[in-house]
């Protein structure tokens, strides 16, 4: 395993050559925007715990008490901007013909940063779901003028169309994500506990399957060991270091340094 004290050049070069570069984030990368986690000490809503809240069985239970809930966090990342990782993510994105973002975050703050289609394994909090009929539409009304919010096509409760504990992940999505992780190159875990399966897995995955695997965190984590570098500090100093790094080696790279070359410029304007 490369060691943990800063960006080689063995690390850069292996980034710099991938095709195909996945890019899995967690809930660290938000949290450095200001995102509350709503778990441990913090964890505490009107005396109620996140694992109490997030379930189907507490929907069904008291769908407004969830509702509320979820209408005080998204007025909580409402006006929450995206960190210097996000927008380093967004500029690989724009820069790498085969690129793949997939984040366990529900804030949207990947999209505000300019990646373009991230698959976003739990959801997104300003989505909503028809418990009746399936259909997902954008909530972005905040506050929410009526809890709980009701279905405009057929009148039945909406839920928030997010993963709760104990739920499967969405089919497409985990088939997505799968289906990167096994064709990649190379995969930055970014900003994850590497604890929550199946997300939990897509790194070894990537690994087993060939790819050259990065993490970067503030701390070692349960596949650090596993994987070929690990990056330990806060994602939103580290990030943007090793992608002008590595976008600057890929630019000198002949004619395909020079189409992403004119992507990154496009991106930028």
């Amino acid at each position: 395993m490369e060691p943990a004290a800063g960006i080689t050049e063995r690390l850069v070069e292996r980034l710099r050559r991938a095709r195909r570069l996945v890019v899995l984030t967690g809930a660290g990368v938000s949290s450095e925007s200001g995102v509350p986690t709503f778990r441990g000490k913090d964890g505490l809503w009107e005396s109620y715990r996140a694992e109490e809240l997030a379930t189907g069985q507490a929907f069904e239970a008291d769908p407004a008490l969830v509702w509320r809930w979820y209408d005080y966090r998204r007025r909580l990342i409402a006006d929450v901007e995206p960190n210097p990782a996000h927008h380093a993510i967004a500029r690989l994105e724009s820069a790498i013909e085969g690129f793949s973002l997939i984040t366990q975050n529900v804030d949207g703050l990947h999209h505000q940063a300019g990646n373009s289609a991230p698959v976003e394994l739990h959801g997104n909090i300003w989505r909503a779901r028809c418990t009746r009929e399936g259909l997902v539409k954008e909530l972005r009304e905040n506050p929410l003028r009526e809890i709980p919010p009701h279905c405009p096509k057929c009148g039945a409760l909406l839920r928030p169309d997010v993963v709760w504990y104990g739920e499967p992940l969405p089919s497409h999505a985990y088939e997505q994500a799968d289906a990167a992780a096994r064709s990649c190159d190379a995969m930055l875990v970014v900003g994850t506990s590497a604890m929550v399966r199946p997300a939990a897995s897509l790194p070894l995955i990537a690994k087993h399957n060939g790819a050259f695997v990065v993490e970067v965190n503030i701390a070692l984590t349960p596949i650090s060991v596993l994987i070929d570098a690990s990056l330990t500090g806060r994602a939103g100093e580290i990030l943007p270091e090793l992608v002008d790094r590595v976008l600057e080696a890929s630019l000198g790279d002949g004619a395909g340094g020079a189409g992403r070359a004119e992507r990154a410029e496009t991106h930028n304007r």
